[in-house]
């Protein structure tokens, strides 16, 4: 685990020392022509959840989880002849997490490797703005790998502003083509309880995959009113093919049989959403947020977020959030036990019941002019706390710190 941070900052660290003395020397009025660092941002985070609802044992049993991720995102820009800008932003992340729950696909083997895994996930994004013609066009693509999952993504996008630049219509489509890795439960794997290998375990070469691509479009339109209100309006449209649901979930039927998740193998989701911003004076802002969400598969759901910022000073400020969330259950989730043989599609995976969240913490952000800490480049240094609660039992907790160096 200490490996894996300190090789995370110290990747940020040479890319950030690469570029920070070049651009230092920058003025604000010369654009050049030659690829600059712009900022770059580090963000640690550190999860935890409990419940006692986990799909790997049908429903029941502990949802203990732990996650550490950390992120890296640095963009770079430059000026072409035209005078149009061109930003790079590159990204990479990685999470370790610790699974008490993922433990128990293989029960007799206790701290198996299935209990932590690693996800690497870099990206890399390009976006050219003209300037004059109010308009941007970008593009990117993204990579994720774990022990049972693989995923390729591409996006492209378009944004206009109009002239006078109080509104811009922004398009975006986004496709991810992913592979699952079939990991039954050890009940129902292949030579069971013979199963080859070190300890009973597998290698991830031992199991056959499957596809899972998602296709997604998204519209947007923001507007500012006045000096003191902004609205904006999102629409979304997510297609998903493949398998959707994942192997090692079990499903135990009224009649004592075991089973593994089925679901159907597409999905149409439609989140519809609106956020307005308000800013009550110069140290006092507003922000709100609503989603309406269905999909084909029966589920529903409500999010409000409310969130206010409040200026200390010119350079301390602080901002407590909440969220409240409630959903319906998709039409294939029954608790354990609760599925018959009549069932064609069947889940225990109670993130597809029926809940209601709250997720409320705060943040406070430093943004001294003389650098935080009087560290010159280090512009800005926000921590945020969150705590989530569902109806159903489960909660968690996550702490954040980011890092911005200009």
């Amino acid at each position: 685990m200490k490996k894996i941070c300190l090789s995370v900052v110290g990747l940020f660290l040479i890319l950030f020392s690469s570029f920070a003395q070049s651009s230092s020397n920058d003025s604000s009025a010369y654009k050049s022509r030659k690829l600059t660092f712009e900022e770059a941002n580090l963000v640690s985070s550190y999860y935890r959840q409990d419940g006692n609802n986990s799909a790997v044992t049908g429903g029941i049993g502990t949802e203990k989880l732990t996650d550490i991720a950390n992120v890296i995102d640095v963009t770079f820009n430059k000026w072409d002849r035209q005078n149009r800008k061109h930003s790079f932003d590159v990204e990479i992340g990685i999470d370790h997490y610790t699974s008490a729950s993922s433990d128990r696909i293989d029960p007799r083997h206790l701290s198996s490797p299935s209990s932590r895994d690693t996800r690497e996930y870099p990206s890399v994004n390009w976006s050219v703005e003209n300037g004059k013609k109010g308009s941007t066009f970008g593009a990117g693509l993204s990579f994720s790998n774990e022990f049972d999952y693989v995923s390729t993504g591409a996006n492209v996008m378009f944004a206009q502003k109009t002239k006078n630049r109080n509104g811009e219509f922004t398009a975006k489509a986004q496709a991810f083509l992913d592979r699952v890795y079939l990991i039954l439960p050890v009940e129902l794997q292949p030579g069971y309880p013979n199963i080859r290998g070190h300890d009973g375990e597998r290698s991830k070469g031992d199991f056959s995959s499957s596809p899972r691509n998602s296709f997604s479009g998204s519209l947007s339109w923001s507007q500012v009113i006045n000096k003191r209100l902004q609205l904006e309006f999102l629409l979304d449209m997510i297609y998903q093919t493949g398998y959707l649901g994942l192997p090692f979930h079990r499903v135990y039927f009224a009649d004592n049989t075991l089973h593994v998740e089925n679901l159907p193998d597409t999905r149409l989701k439609i989140p519809v959403g609106f956020r307005a911003n308000y800013f009550l004076g110069d140290k006092f802002i507003i922000r709100t947020y609503y989603r309406y969400y269905h999909d084909s598969w029966g589920l529903s759901a409500h999010t409000v977020n409310l969130e206010t910022s409040y200026k200390i000073n010119p350079f301390l400020s602080v901002t407590p959030f909440f969220r409240y969330n409630t959903q319906s259950a998709i039409d294939y989730f029954a608790p354990y036990k609760m599925h018959t043989a009549a069932d064609q599609y069947y889940t225990s995976n109670y993130d597809l019941s029926k809940f209601s969240s709250n997720f409320y913490g705060a943040g406070f952000r430093i943004a001294p002019p003389k650098g935080v800490f009087g560290m010159q480049h280090v512009s800005m240094m926000e921590l945020r706390y969150g705590h989530y609660t569902r109806t159903n039992g489960m909660k968690s907790d996550i702490i954040s710190l980011n890092l911005k160096f200009k």
